[in-house]
């Protein structure tokens, strides 16, 4: 049996000292190593042996009784998240580690969430038992409050296949019928262990166990039960489709695309189809490697539930799914940040701007922009920790010095009200023209597109051109020149010629018609936001909610416990995210506050931000807001205002 599992955490939680302990005792390596000793089989690249952190995932395979395990170690930083994020799609199962001394964290919450949106089932398992300070007790209290209150402590309950008292109940009031069973008939252990499973593999309860990593207790003990409480049903009968979780280039260059086969099989030399610029491509495989690390052994045939890399693919990218999955992920964490690459002018900026292109193959959340205007290149981040690494990598990889700008904030721009917009393109010997309406959609759902437009007006390839249009490239506000998000974009009529449109037409027109109909909404700025918890002493609550106050943030009404007390809410990023030095300050270390990324919403001082950004929507030369009419063979330009009265469409 194949089973995929993940190993998540906040940073320092010991997520990689686990998995030696798993790889070691199932005779996957022959000696441990250790974090500080720098000889993790996972941490395999030198940033992250220096460093002491994991900052790409990595997986190692291993063998337990009947079951071949496909183990990945995710980064627990904040900075890499996205990079953790894109691995949860091919987990079958998920053991999130917490720490008996630090409990839940900021970062854990992310993860908890994240793995409840992939429906990932999940196993806990708190570490450090050893260390002083740990207190068990206090950490299943805080998963049951602020994660899951179906938490299963198996730890001691589930032991030679039999279960106590007080997990049978458990597990007995979960299922309305099995409970009314046992009220009958008792405790039936196969019957028992067989729901036990299902309800595991269904995300309705989550057991846990505890022990030290560092001390190898308990880590074996935990992985057998896992072993017995989960299961896959992958079929090889099927026809072959696959999900794309990442995309590395190996030493040589060669772009090498892991995924997880989902169902059926694929040899060497078989051929792959999947979506490419609105078309169904296919490729063929030219080899696939089963990893180890950062080894690997080339193998001829692979089968649903496996996780490999093939050479071969050329236009894929990470998310992608592959033959019959044509789903593509749109991940949730997205950079908050965007920074200037720093580069010596004896530099040539082509290559500068190609080595960031490849980085952003591998991580898309880059967003790589060259600034037409500035001659700049910009990229999206997470964080000055995820800069610091991308430093490291361009000098590794490329033998590029570079350095970054101060992060800023990523902005981002949408629409208040519903308008049209009309665009139409007709230089000489060109026609194309498209009439979209815009309507602002719910926060945090970005560009959705509906077709309205008959055949009768346009062929079903006229208007699927439009959609790729829409989804291309992101478009800018008019306000910042951010990109644009949460709007509804539906393709009512439109209009080509027989003779003279021609590739490009339609994109012009599309791109007019957005911005025309932008000019009529009205717009405004959004900026991210942390979503908080903060743990104080009494006496330090009112420091607290003054500083959210100030910060523009808002709070529910705080929760007291004993001489403690708990504040949750929400804040802009912009003036919270160097908030946790100054909170370390003042409750001298005693304090606790997690953040993590919660989206989008309205900018708390939007003239503000659009003054310093100093963005001119009539200067920007990749979007203009008027369109190209055609008259006695020359064409001639309309303005946006008065556009809509020359509309074909429209006569």
């Amino acid at each position: 049996m194949n089973k995929t599992i993940g190993i998540l955490a906040h940073v320092d939680a010991g997520k990689t000292t686990f998995a030696e302990q798993l790889l070691y005792h199932t005779n996957s390596i022959k000696e441990r190593g250790r974090v500080d000793h720098k000889n993790t089989l996972l941490d395999s690249h030198y940033i992250e042996k220096q460093r002491g952190i994991t900052v790409f995932s990595d997986k190692a395979t291993m063998r337990y009784k009947e079951s071949t395990y496909y183990l990945i170690d995710t980064p627990g930083h904040v900075d890499f998240s996205t990079e953790m994020e894109r691995t949860l799609k091919v987990m079958d199962y998920a053991i999130v580690i917490i720490s008996a001394v630090e409990g839940v964290q900021g970062h854990t919450e992310t993860v908890w969430n994240l793995l409840r949106k992939y429906k990932v089932p999940t196993f806990f398992f708190i570490n450090k038992v050893d260390r002083i300070g740990a207190d068990v007790n206090k950490v299943l209290k805080e998963i049951k409050t602020n994660l899951t209150e179906n938490l299963c402590d198996i730890s001691n309950n589930l032991n030679e296949e039999e279960m106590d008292e007080e997990l049978i109940e458990f597990i007995a009031t979960q299922e309305e019928e099995l409970l009314e069973r046992y009220l009958e008939k008792g405790y039936e252990k196969d019957l028992w262990f067989h729901m036990m499973k299902n309800m595991v593999k269904e995300n309705k309860i989550f057991p846990c166990c505890y022990g030290s990593a560092l001390q190898d207790i308990g880590v074996i003990d935990f992985f057998d039960k896992l072993h017995k409480l989960s299961y896959t049903t992958y079929s090889e009968e099927d026809f072959f489709s696959a999900q794309v979780y990442k995309i590395k280039h190996d030493e040589s260059g060669a772009k090498v695309i892991h995924m997880k086969a989902m169902t059926g099989s694929l040899n060497v030399r078989d051929e792959i189809s999947y979506e490419y610029n609105e078309n169904r491509i296919s490729e063929k495989i030219t080899g696939i490697r089963l990893y180890n690390g950062n080894k690997f052994e080339r193998k001829d045939r692979v089968v649903a539930g496996e996780i490999f890399g093939v050479t071969g693919l050329t236009n894929v990218s990470v998310g992608q799914g592959l033959g019959k999955l044509n789903q593509n992920i749109f991940y949730e964490m997205v950079p908050t940040l965007t920074s200037k690459v720093i580069y010596e002018t004896g530099i040539n900026t082509k290559e500068i701007l190609k080595a960031f292109k490849t980085l952003e193959e591998e991580d898309p959340s880059l967003n790589v922009a060259w600034e037409e205007s500035l001659e700049e290149i910009h990229i999206h981040v997470m964080g000055t920790i995820q800069l610091e690494i991308l430093k490291e990598v361009v000098k590794e990889r490329f033998d590029f010095e570079v350095s970054f700008g101060t992060p800023e904030i990523l902005y981002k721009e949408t629409i208040e009200t519903e308008a049209k917009g009309y665009g139409h393109f007709e230089p000489l010997r060109h026609y194309a023209e498209v009439h979209l309406k815009l309507e602002p959609a719910k926060r945090n759902t970005g560009i959705s597109f509906e077709n309205n437009c008959h055949a009768d007006d346009l062929t079903t390839g006229h208007q699927n051109l439009i959609r790729h249009h829409i989804f291309e490239r992101e478009h800018h506000g008019l306000l910042t020149g951010k990109p644009l998000t949460d709007i509804k974009v539906t393709l009512l009529t439109g209009r080509a010629h027989n003779k003279h449109t021609s590739g490009g037409d339609f994109r012009e027109a599309t791109y007019r018609a957005l911005r025309q109909g932008l000019e009529q909404a009205k717009n405004i700025v959004l900026e991210p936001y942390y979503q908080f918890r903060i743990k104080v002493d009494l006496e330090h609550m009112g420091r607290v909610l003054a500083d959210i106050q100030k910060a523009h943030g808002n709070f529910s009404v705080p929760e007291n416990i004993e001489d403690k007390v708990i504040i949750k809410g929400k804040v802009p990023v912009s003036t919270f995210m160097n908030y946790s030095t100054e909170f370390v300050a003042f409750t001298g270390g005693k304090g606790i506050i997690n953040m993590f990324f919660t989206g989008y919403d309205i900018c708390h001082n939007e003239n503000e931000v659009i003054e310093k950004i100093g963005y001119n929507k009539n200067i920007d030369i990749t979007y203009t807001s008027s369109s190209v009419f055609c008259s006695k063979g020359q064409g001639y330009t309309v303005p946006w205002n008065e556009a809509k009265e020359s509309m074909h469409c429209l006569k």
